[in-house]
């Protein structure tokens, strides 16, 4: 059977300077795609991290980059009028976002900006141009606190707990309305903690290893008893490319399907840098998850994905590009 991409797409990659997205831009070019690369290098989080990862594009070759920000309709329409001279994107993979729980609830609006007039826009131009598939990047956070584990897509995602969450739910049921009434086909993908070389510093895999490596106290929300489904960031891009699959309109889960407790990834870490970690304990953040646990079985058997990077494994590469470039590195910040 062949896959999604064995014939030459184009493709237009939102977020393309961000964590997932540089690494779906790379592997799209690598497989001969004709990639467009999309992204605003907000100052969400520190942009050293972003212009690493498209200097690290742009070394490789064959990614177009348009600073643009989503929620600038004109200038979407003039960048897909343009790429229509020629033909029309074969597909848009939205991967710009505004992510992270607890910064959502500090400035929700700019979450509603970037997370739901973004993907508006985006589903507009894809209307209005004829671009016949569309794939979303959504969140594990949309389960909230009160299913069993591990998460399955059929649960109900009506209670989030954080604006984030929110605006997810919010792209996610206007990317069905514009499959309903003009035939878009969709593929939502709820993204289970990803972690990798360059992730965003606001999650702990990076966090950790800077501050521990660095003698820094890190903060542990909680006693450590929390769990998470990480999932590596090529696993992450692999699943999101084969999404790009027909398939109507589905919602998958891209995760590990193998929760770890912080308290174990901290020791980790700790093992992997030589390091003892400083932890200043905290009380729990209400708008966190206990678990995230995913059932990827619907994943398996429709896009034919699975992860293939153990958790040690992929520790391992983000701590190594750490180290690396630990020059420049030591000073993201990680608050």
């Amino acid at each position: 059977m062949s896959s999604p991409t064995d014939i030459s797409k184009k493709i237009l990659v939102t977020g393309a300077a961000g964590f997932i997205g540089s690494r779906t831009a790379a592997l799209l070019r690598e497989a001969g795609h004709e990639v467009t690369g999309l992204d605003n290098f907000n100052d969400a989080y520190d942009v050293r991290l972003k212009d690493w990862r498209w200097a690290q594009l742009e070394k490789a070759g064959g990614v177009t980059l348009h600073r643009l920000d989503l929620t600038d309709a004109a200038g979407l329409e003039k960048l897909f009028a343009s790429a229509s001279k020629d033909r029309p994107f074969d597909a848009v993979v939205n991967l710009a976002a505004r992510a992270g729980v607890r910064a959502s609830v500090e400035n929700p609006a700019v979450y509603v900006a970037a997370n739901v007039s973004g993907s508006l826009n985006l589903l507009e131009m894809c209307r209005k141009f004829g671009v016949k598939k569309f794939v979303l990047a959504s969140t594990s956070s949309l389960y909230g606190k009160d299913h069993a584990t591990p998460y399955r897509e059929d649960m109900n995602t009506d209670r989030q707990l954080s604006p984030y969450a929110a605006t997810k739910k919010a792209a996610e049921a206007m990317a069905y309305t514009y499959h309903f009434l003009h035939k878009i086909d969709v593929s939502v993908l709820r993204y289970f903690t990803v972690y990798g070389p360059a992730g965003r510093p606001d999650m702990t895999p990076l966090r950790f290893t800077q501050r521990i490596s660095e003698g820094r106290t890190i903060t542990v929300f909680g006693d450590g008893s929390q769990s998470r489904d990480f999932t590596y960031v090529d696993d992450i891009a692999r699943g999101t490319i084969a999404a790009l699959k027909p398939v109507g309109y589905e919602a998958f889960n891209l995760g590990s399907d193998e929760p770890l407790k912080l308290s174990a990834m901290i020791e980790l870490v700790e093992e992997l840098t030589g390091k003892k970690a400083k932890i200043d304990y905290r009380p729990w953040h209400p708008a966190d998850m206990m678990a995230t646990w995913a059932d990827i079985s619907k994943a398996r058997q429709t896009l034919g994905w699975a992860p293939e990077t153990s958790f040690r494994d992929g520790l391992g590469k983000l701590v190594k590009w750490y180290q690396d470039n630990q020059g420049w590195a030591r000073e993201i910040d990680t608050d």
